[in-house]
């Protein structure tokens, strides 16, 4: 019986020492991992504030300017063509397109083929 005991807490203690060195590996495993994971953090959030930066000099009032003068062929529209309106003109003229435009619609007019100018603030 003593000797059943003895080969009894052998297996456990062999069982248990796999484990420990089961259990050390995976923790090892585990923490590379992390570190890992952390480097590639610190790189991402390094990219992100540069691609921030990138993105608020791309932004800036001169570049856009630039780029619609440059790319998008576009200008400053011509003083005849703006026309300045404050907020209460604006909202009765509004008013007001929109009852003729709905009552043009039914006469079969409407819109189409007439100038409108530009509204500058």
């Amino acid at each position: 019986m003593n000797a059943r005991l003895l080969v009894v807490m052998v297996l456990a203690l062999l069982g248990s020492s796999l484990l420990l060195v089961h259990t050390s590996y995976e923790s090892r495993r585990v923490f590379a991992e992390l570190d890992r994971a952390r480097a590639e953090q610190r790189r991402l959030d390094a990219e992100f504030k540069r691609l921030d930066a990138e993105a608020q000099a791309q932004a800036t009032h001169l570049r856009v300017e630039k780029v619609a003068r440059e790319k998008l062929r576009m200008r400053t529209p011509l003083p005849g063509v703006i026309e300045r309106v404050d907020d209460a003109t604006a909202v009765a003229r509004a008013g007001a397109t929109v009852a003729s435009t709905a009552g043009a619609g039914a006469a079969g007019g409407g819109l189409a083929g007439k100038k409108t100018p530009e509204v500058a603030q």
